[in-house]
């Protein structure tokens, strides 16, 4: 009856210490898992911000916020893009300057920017808010240029937080200011109202841009898609000259 019950017990204990190794592992596979969701949402936060890259210079008159130009010219251009987008790159380190240039410097063009939403992903909002608030301090433009100098893919952390904070602080902002007004979302509407517009417009591919003028009271809109060369805006913009009358 003793050997007996001293069997038993040690089959118990033989149990006992297996489900205890079977616990234990179990919570170290939990503990690992959970290390490792913890380093890929905190590790962004910490990693290096890396070397900045420093924009071209753009000349650009009467800015006020994401806008160029006087308010009143014959044409206003809108622009809705994308800091992601390598072919909204393309068109501002190719085709902007020359735009502003020959017609918003010279009063015949009133240029916008407008952000798409989300539209390539995540870092086109957080990028897009962080140009608005820059846009608050009069330096949307300065944000615009050294966000578009950074980009080198898509969603690959170009447009983190910190790096956002760091253009910010490149660029001679007030960082309490800029960071009151990123940490809070203060512009978030208004990127999700450019995607709202973008579609009502048609929009379906950045960059896109609407040019829209007025002839004899009738307002008249002309799309023109993709990051085309200056020659595909100065030959839009000067037919809509002439039918204005200038």
């Amino acid at each position: 009856m003793t050997k007996e019950m001293s069997k038993r017990q040690q089959r118990r204990e033989k149990v006992r210490r297996s489900e205890q190794r079977s616990r234990l592992f179990t919570i170290g596979l939990i503990s690992i898992g959970a290390i490792l969701i913890a380093f890929v949402f905190i590790y962004p936060n910490f990693k290096p911000v890396g070397a900045i890259a420093a924009p071209e210079t753009i000349t650009r008159p009467e800015t006020q916020a994401n806008t160029v130009g006087d308010p009143n010219a014959p044409i206003m251009i809108q622009e809705f893009s994308d800091f992601q987008c390598p072919y909204c790159r393309i068109f501002n380190e190719k085709t902007e300057a020359q735009l502003v240039e020959a017609y918003v410097a010279t009063g015949k063009v009133f240029f916008i920017y407008n952000s798409f939403g989300e539209f390539v992903g995540p870092e086109s909002r957080a990028s897009a808010e962080a140009a608005y608030c820059a846009g608050d301090q009069n330096k949307f433009w300065e944000m615009h240029d050294i966000i578009f100098a950074n980009q080198t893919g898509e969603n690959i952390g170009d447009y983190t937080d910190r790096r956002l904070r760091a253009f910010a602080e490149q660029i001679g902002l007030n960082m309490d200011e800029f960071n009151s007004c990123f940490n809070s979302g203060k512009h978030s509407e208004e990127v999700d109202q450019d995607f709202t517009d973008g579609r009502n417009y048609q929009i379906q591919a950045t960059p896109s841009f609407i040019m829209t003028y007025t002839v004899n009271g009738e307002t008249k809109t002309v799309k023109i898609e993709g990051a085309q060369p200056f020659s595909e805006f100065q030959s839009k913009i000067e037919a809509a000259l002439a039918e204005i009358g200038q």
